[in-house]
């Protein structure tokens, strides 16, 4: 693939996005709470997230170990911190998660896992074949200053998914309102805190195709906070109402 052919690709790839967003603004994806059969047949949960989010830890991966020796250090560092986020969501977040009888529509995994592979491959391909930056890159200022934002996104999202994971004792079903940290503010701190993440992944990274995700993370969880939202507040009457969605204050 040739440089300006693949720059075009992201572009249209964000573009693809920025639709995707509008759509799910109008309607809800049928998984986790919204879980609905009208989209086919279902599959188990926790396997359904284990396949589907695999080809993001693969590609990558498999980019990284066949150019470790001609990488420099700068993409290498890119690189590990996208795998080591996708090692948790592969390995430990879907069984961790309490979820045991729950199912998901086999097409919104077969979606999820096409996306994965698109881009799995852009960041990979990019930071072992195409990308400029060079040693000097940890030195200026949008480097660590993306580290910060990526490691705080991080801790927001790891630190509310443990909230939502133990709202349920042995044995509980059903739904909990969750409360403290981020909760106070926010009905969907671990999607904010996944969209802070990507954002600083993308300052950290400087790159079209970290930026394109970025966006594609902000396409998907921002729609899917608003109707976790609504959903929270048509479910529970004492849900307070001083909470945002997914933007503290804001949104």
């Amino acid at each position: 693939m040739f440089d300006l052919e693949f720059i075009q690709w992201i572009w249209i790839w964000i573009i693809i996005g920025v639709i995707t967003f509008f759509i799910a603004l109008n309607f809800t994806a049928p998984y986790g709470r919204h879980t609905s059969t009208k989209w086919g047949p279902l599959i188990d949960n926790t396997w359904a997230w284990f396949f589907m989010e695999i080809p993001a830890f693969a590609l990558p991966l498999y980019f990284l170990a066949s150019n470790a020796k001609t990488l420099n250090s700068i993409h290498i560092v890119i690189l590990v911190l996208f795998i080591l986020h996708y090692f948790n969501r592969v390995f430990i977040f879907p069984f961790r998660i309490k979820t045991t009888g729950k199912k998901m529509p086999l097409l919104i995994a077969v979606f999820a896992l096409i996306f994965n592979l698109i881009n799995g491959f852009n960041i990979g391909y990019y930071f072992t074949t195409l990308s400029t930056l060079d040693q000097q890159w940890f030195y200026d200022t949008r480097f660590p200053l993306g580290i910060f934002v990526f490691l705080l996104g991080l801790y927001i999202n790891h630190k509310s998914d443990h909230i939502l994971i133990n709202l349920r004792r042995p044995g509980e079903t059903g739904y909990k309102i969750p409360r403290g940290f981020l909760f106070d503010k926010i009905s969907c701190p671990n999607h904010f805190g996944e969209i802070v993440e990507w954002i600083g992944f993308a300052l950290l990274s400087w790159s079209l195709p970290s930026l394109a995700f970025a966006i594609w993370t902000m396409a998907n969880l921002i729609p899917r906070s608003l109707n976790h939202h609504k959903w929270y507040h048509q479910t529970f009457e004492e849900y307070p109402n001083e909470r945002k969605a997914v933007i503290p204050y804001l949104l």
